[in-house]
């Protein structure tokens, strides 16, 4: 541990992230008031870890890149086990150790940002050989199956998208990159439309109908199923209008009073949000959210090496697009997914992953100030 100096702390980054993190608690507590306590110990606890995590030089946590590979593995493929794999609504996403259960998937991010932060730093000499290229991808695909597998699609898309903006950042030849987006855009748009043939069996069905509701919201046969939570979410967000209807005002015409959408204080939080907040209020959520996502990317800028740099832009872009497929879900540019708002929705294991990854970002925003001081 260097010699560290309390003026070189990022306290802008820490003072973006707690307010989010009060902001969502408030939100939770009228989504559900009953969880909101459980919401505050996770802060807590993922506050603490934060702290630690940003005073310990990240070069040295970084010498056990494969170690967090392989303990990632690890966890994924015990969510699939009967003994450890736990079940709920279809998906087998948790995992139960000596009494503590969470989702493998959330930490993953982390692991492999750490991972992949150092595996590249240390390979940088090779990022002009297509067959280290094609290494990197087979590194990346084997949890993102294991995650696809549970299933959690959206996981894995966030996982891939964090993977490629790492990979563009540390510097590869651009047209190794270049041809992966030639082969994967025409690619995508042929799964796309076999996935909307009838007979298609290439998504479970319930993904399937996610999109197909997407695309259809007021269809008979969606409207009261698939669509349904969305189609409550746009009206509730409308409905807060500038200044919103008033916190936990309870009224049953409302998402927090009528229960229109079932488990608010996870994936449809923002719904609440901008009901009861309305526009200013939503509005603060997305600034906020960005604000974290450009602080972090800022960090990257001023590292010291390629790992620190890697390791901010990570967790840069985990925040930014999770961010941003959250919203979009909430206001219907996209199909559900899944995915919880990084700091304001209802999750423990997400909550304290994503403060691990804001302690890194800090560990390298610190680290990187000593070295260049020395």
């Amino acid at each position: 541990m260097r010699q560290l100096s309390i003026k070189d702390y990022d306290f802008r980054l820490v003072f973006l992230v707690l307010l989010l993190t009060v902001l969502g608690i408030i939100a939770v507590g009228s989504a559900k008031e009953s969880v909101q306590n459980k919401q505050i110990m996770g802060a807590a606890m993922g506050f603490i870890l934060m702290i630690i995590i940003s005073v310990i030089d990240y070069n040295f946590v970084l010498k056990f890149y494969w170690g967090y590979y392989i303990l990632n593995m690890v966890f994924l493929v015990l969510v699939t086990t009967s003994i450890f794999g736990s079940d709920s609504h279809g998906a087998q996403r948790w995992i139960n150790l000596f009494g503590i259960t969470f989702q493998p998937s959330e930490p993953a991010k982390i692991f492999l940002i750490l991972f992949f932060a150092q595996f590249l730093h240390r390979n940088a000499k090779k990022f002009k050989s297509f067959l280290f290229y094609v290494f990197c991808f087979v590194l990346i695909l084997i949890p993102v199956y294991e995650i696809h597998e549970q299933p959690d699609l959206s996981t894995s898309i966030v996982v891939m998208v964090v993977f490629a903006v790492m990979m563009f950042v540390s510097g590869f030849d651009l047209r190794f990159l270049l041809g992966t987006v030639a082969v994967i855009v025409p690619t995508a748009i042929i799964i796309l439309y076999l996935i909307l043939q009838p007979d298609s069996s290439i998504l479970e069905d319930y993904q399937k109908n996610r999109i197909l509701a997407f695309l259809n919201p007021t269809a008979a046969e969606y409207v009261n199923d698939d669509a349904y939570q969305q189609n409550n979410s746009v009206m509730a967000i409308g409905s807060g209008q500038l200044l919103g209807k008033g916190y936990s005002q309870g009224e049953v015409n409302s998402v927090q009073g009528g229960g229109f959408i079932s488990e608010p204080q996870t994936d449809f939080i923002f719904a609440v949000i901008g009901e009861e907040w309305g526009f200013i209020g939503a509005s603060a959520i997305i600034i906020l959210l960005f604000a974290i996502a450009l602080e972090c990317a800022f960090v990257a800028k001023r590292a010291s090496n390629l790992a620190g740099k890697l390791l901010a832009c990570g967790v840069s872009a985990m925040i930014g697009f999770q961010g941003f497929m959250n919203l979009a879900v909430c206001t219907q540019l996209m199909p559900v997914t899944g995915l919880t708002l990084p700091f304001v929705s209802y999750g423990l294991t997400s909550l304290i992953s994503c403060y691990a990854g804001i302690g890194f970002v800090l560990n390298v925003r610190l680290q990187g100030k000593q070295i260049r001081a020395n």
